[in-house]
């Protein structure tokens, strides 16, 4: 319980902070929400705030190019952990630089995220999932850290990457047949709610990153949450019939 309790905040770092809000700015946080989701963007250790949005956005602009960092046309190794192991292509670093950064900097939370970014990582990500339940509940540090840490950090490693490869390649495309993100079912249970990709490419700014009812999005559920308690405002969302008619243009017809 402790390790999944650390595998949904460490998601949530991600999906809700370091996509959701500061790569789309689909919505607007305050201050004390910020700073949980850095906080647990550290315990995901997936780069910090300003460079895993640049990248995101650089992904967006120029998917499936030689300018996309993880560009799926590449195969499936390359963009679920390949890219990590080589340099950047020179098209991603060359055309990124045309896009505007400026916002994230000036967010203090993702400034000083970034200046102590390696000591959040060593107290976040190994620190306290591992001292935790060695010191409230008497279990044996090895079994907190290869449990808590550990293993609850490589599956949130790959169930991130899963976005990039698997939800780029597998699926249906009912919103835009003519782009490669997939609407992916098993993404989407791994990485609480950001499989749905065809609707996310197609609509970006939808803070939901999918259409909004019953379907499975913890993270969707969070921001709601969080916009209940007041600490969300200005949830960015796709009109019904701009959706229903993008379906109709453009869609494979499976939705």
């Amino acid at each position: 319980l402790s390790a999944y309790f650390c595998f949904l905040m460490s998601a949530l770092g991600v999906t809700a902070g370091a996509h959701r809000l500061w790569s789309h700015r689909s919505y607007k946080a305050k201050l004390p929400l910020r700073i949980f989701l850095a906080a647990a963007n550290s315990m995901a250790f997936q780069n910090d705030i300003y460079e895993w949005s640049r990248d995101h956005r650089v992904h967006h602009k120029y998917s499936e190019t030689d300018a996309d960092p993880h560009n799926a046309r590449r195969g499936f190794f390359f963009a679920h952990i390949g890219w990590l192991f080589v340099r950047k292509h020179r098209d991603v670093i060359e055309k990124g630089r045309k896009l505007d950064f400026t916002d994230l900097l000036d967010d203090h939370v993702v400034r000083f995220q970034r200046k102590y970014y390696k000591s959040s990582v060593v107290l976040m990500c190994f620190v306290i999932p591992t001292f935790v339940p060695w010191y409230l509940w008497g279990e044996t540090l090895w079994n907190a850290y290869f449990l808590a840490s550990i293993l609850r950090y490589t599956i949130s490693l790959n169930v991130t990457w899963l976005v990039n490869s698997a939800a780029h390649m597998y699926g249906s495309r009912p919103y835009d047949k003519y782009i490669n993100p997939r609407q992916n079912t098993f993404v989407t249970l791994g990485a609480i709610g950001e499989g749905f990709h065809n609707y996310h490419h197609t609509f970006p700014f939808d803070y939901s990153a999918s259409e909004l009812g019953l379907k499975f999005n913890p993270t969707t559920w969070f921001i709601d949450f969080m916009s209940w308690l007041g600490l969300v405002t200005d949830r960015k969302q796709a009109p019904k019939e701009v959706i229903q008619a993008r379906k109709e243009r453009t869609g494979d017809g499976s939705a």
